[in-house]
């Protein structure tokens, strides 16, 4: 006989597991951190490993030769950035100084219209200054911990591709023998899915750089390509990217340009950008079934934030999508997979349950009634 709990008892052991589960992850993200983005990694290398093993190379070449593409990939696209950033860095006293003139302009402006002393105005950005000190060296700190741990993220790829099988052989033997048949059909569903997707976020990543790119190129923006490349990485995180990838092109145009026709330029072409990210691309490359409503989408990602710092904004979207593919498989579990999903229903259960109550007594009041007049 199975005794079954009180509902109290039963959340409180949930809620006490789900906090003892934030707390290791927050303690342990030096670990996690580089284990999560090779296990990205690694499902984005594993058809072409599995393609060179088809041409005839042993698995420990396949794995090395992928890894050294991937390497190679993103070793040109650092460079690259590092590149445009010490060009960026050889403008800077210029910018700065015009920085500083724009913001005596927007002072005096302040000062004249909403009568707010400019003595008063500098405390006001001094007292920002001292709040902003400690959340950009707690971010320099992620970025530099997140760097210094990169070798391990090459380690842990390849022995996940090389341990590919026992893997997936211990997923098989957790569960009996009777639901071999219906695991290895989830399994096979999820990661054709979970690549698809991961794919198709690239696929989309590489389509707005260049959309950003031509169009800060044609409106005469400085670092154009450099500029477009990080608002399509920061187009990843919603809402939050979405919002400072317009605001670093704004800020640039209007540090180097006079007037305000390459703003509303920006503005202008940064909307159409979006709206074919929302209506096309997203919809059928990354592909619907993966969409991820937005209340959770910035929950996860004001969460991701809160325990893993700025990876953990990059790594929660595509986690808590690779997390619907798999609920969305699972009997058990599509319930939460529909709540993280985007699609909203016209009516809940309750109403359809109440209409169904209804009917079903309309219809016994209707059988009922001739017998009463037949009596």
């Amino acid at each position: 006989m199975i005794k079954k709990y009180p509902f109290y008892l039963k959340s409180t052991v949930v809620l006490f597991g789900l906090i003892l589960f934030v707390f290791m992850l927050f303690n342990l993200k030096s670990i996690l951190v580089p284990l999560a983005f090779s296990i990205l990694l690694g499902v984005l290398l594993n058809p072409l490993v599995n393609r060179l093993q088809l041409w005839g190379l042993n698995k420990i070449w396949a794995i090395s030769l992928s890894l050294l593409i991937a390497f190679i990939f993103i070793s040109g696209i650092v460079y690259f950035i590092m590149t445009e950033l010490n060009s960026f860095g050889a403008q800077l006293p210029v910018i700065k100084t015009k920085f500083w003139q724009l913001t005596a302009t927007f002072q005096h402006y302040v000062s004249t219209q909403l009568h707010v002393p400019i003595a008063k105005q500098q405390q006001y950005i001094a007292e920002a200054e001292n709040g902003i000190k400690p959340i950009i060296a707690a971010t320099l700190g992620t970025v530099m911990g997140t760097l210094g741990m990169v070798f391990l993220l090459p380690v842990y790829t390849y022995l996940f591709l090389y341990y590919k099988i026992l893997i997936l052989n211990f997923l098989y033997e957790i569960f009996s023998e009777n639901n071999s048949k219906e695991v290895s059909l989830v399994l096979k569903q999820t990661k054709g899915a979970i690549q698809n997707y991961m794919f198709g976020l690239i696929l989309e990543a590489l389509i707005v750089a260049t959309l950003n790119s031509t169009a800060l190129l044609l409106l005469g923006v400085d670092y154009a390509i450099l500029i477009g490349l990080l608002g399509a990485i920061l187009n990843i995180l919603p809402f939050i990217g979405g919002i400072i990838a317009v605001l670093l092109p704004l800020f640039i145009a209007t540090i180097t340009k006079d007037g305000y026709h390459t703003q509303i330029g920006i503005t202008l072409a940064y909307l159409v950008i979006q709206f074919i990210d929302n209506h096309f691309l997203v919809p059928f490359i990354v592909s619907s079934k993966v969409k991820i409503n937005a209340l959770i989408s910035l929950v996860i990602v004001l969460l991701g934030n809160a325990v893993w710092g700025i990876p953990g904004m990059f790594l929660s979207i595509p986690f808590i999508g690779i997390l619907k593919i798999i609920f969305d498989r699972l009997p058990e579990l599509k319930p939460w997979g529909k709540l993280l999903g985007d699609e909203i229903p016209t009516r809940h259960k309750g109403q359809v349950w109440n209409l169904r109550s209804k009917r079903n007594t309309a219809i016994n009041s209707e059988t009922e009634s001739p017998v009463k007049s037949a009596s």
